[in-house]
């Protein structure tokens, strides 16, 4: 009977004991649940406050922009009313507004829609066409474009002729230029220029030729291409073993049809289709997109000429903020894997010297 008791006692006691550690590790998962709860409620605030400071900021853009853009319309319009010397410093003060708009862009790139992003760099390039028309409106002056120098011998190509005794005038505003071998393209409108039709030649553009100006290169095959200056953007097509080096570019460049090839350039946002062989030193404030490329490989803008820092100010590019590495290639979709049509350029297989 004592030995039962005593057993019965025991099984008792433990029976009590885990009684009451069950009624200590209850409490405990109440709270661990309880902590759970509260924390999705922070992450949904977060999220929430989150998206509602990006609201504010796209709100405030919009404002901000389109009252700046009416401000540069209105005093644009009132330009035609002044005298020469007047006129030409007010178009010097809109040209710095314009800056300041295009850096104000460049800066909100990171929560601004695309949509928007895309409006607001087609009103930026309708400004820079305004403030154009209304240089050569006021201050008129002769159109000209750099002849290129034609190769002597195709195995080696010239140094880069940057001569302004080269240069020619235009017989009319809708035709094109053929300077030794190459076709400048016309001055259809007042901010469209380029090169095309080039083989085996050295060319070159300065910076009042291109100057916030949509720039076009198409059907240069075994050139190089020095671009001194700031486009508005750059169009490269149809071009096959040539070299092109150019300055900061406010808005976009975009590639199409090219091939062992080789660019330098800085600009807002780059898109290249088409593409094979070709090496991009590139400076791009925004992602870089290729699409239906293989064999493109990338490495940090390094090239560099007198008067560039005053052209990056001109173009509002961050010269703090290059995402070369940031590469959306629209064939490839799977985000676990990286992309077999483009690599970074291996930094001892990275040129230097560009003369």
């Amino acid at each position: 009977m004592d030995a039962a008791t005593d057993s019965g006692n025991m099984d008792s006691q433990e029976n009590e004991e885990a009684r009451l550690s069950a009624a200590v590790k209850i409490p405990d998962r109440l709270l661990k649940r309880d902590q759970e709860r509260q924390e999705a409620v922070e992450r949904r605030k977060e999220e929430k406050e989150s998206q509602a400071v990006t609201e504010e900021k796209c709100d405030f853009f919009s404002s901000s922009f389109n009252a700046e853009k009416a401000e540069i319309q209105d005093i644009l319009s009132g330009c035609s009313e002044m005298d020469r010397d007047q006129a030409a410093q007010v178009l010097e003060e809109v040209t710095l507004k314009i800056q300041q708009l295009q850096k104000f862009v460049n800066d909100s790139v990171v929560f601004l829609p695309q949509y928007e992003l895309r409006q607001a760099q087609a009103s930026l390039q309708a400004l820079h066409g305004s403030l154009a028309e209304k240089r050569d409106q006021i201050l008129p002056k002769k159109k000209f474009a750099f002849r290129a120098r034609a190769t002597a011998n195709k195995a080696k190509a010239p140094p880069v002729s940057t001569d302004s005794s080269q240069c020619a005038k235009p017989e009319s505003d809708n035709q094109s230029i053929e300077s030794g071998g190459q076709n400048v393209v016309g001055n259809s409108s007042a901010e469209q220029c380029g090169l095309s039709n080039a083989d085996s030649q050295v060319l070159t553009m300065g910076a009042e030729e291109i100057r916030q100006r949509d720039v076009l290169l198409t059907h240069l095959s075994n050139c190089k291409v020095r671009l001194l200056g700031c486009p508005s953007t750059l169009h490269i097509k149809h071009v096959r073993n040539s070299e092109i080096l150019c300055g900061p570019v406010s808005s976009s460049i975009f590639v199409d049809h090219v091939s062992d090839s080789t660019f330098a350039f800085p600009c807002q946002q780059l898109r290249t289709h088409n593409t094979t062989d070709t090496q991009v030193y590139l400076h791009v404030t925004s992602r870089a997109i290729i699409e239906d490329c293989s064999g493109v490989r990338f490495a940090p803008f390094n090239w560099s000429y007198p008067g560039i820092d005053a052209d990056f100010e001109v173009s509002g590019l961050d010269r703090d903020r290059n995402n070369w590495t940031l590469v959306d290639d629209f064939n490839w979709l799977a985000a676990d894997t990286h992309s077999p049509n483009w690599a970074v350029i291996p930094e001892s297989e990275r040129r230097s010297n560009w003369d």
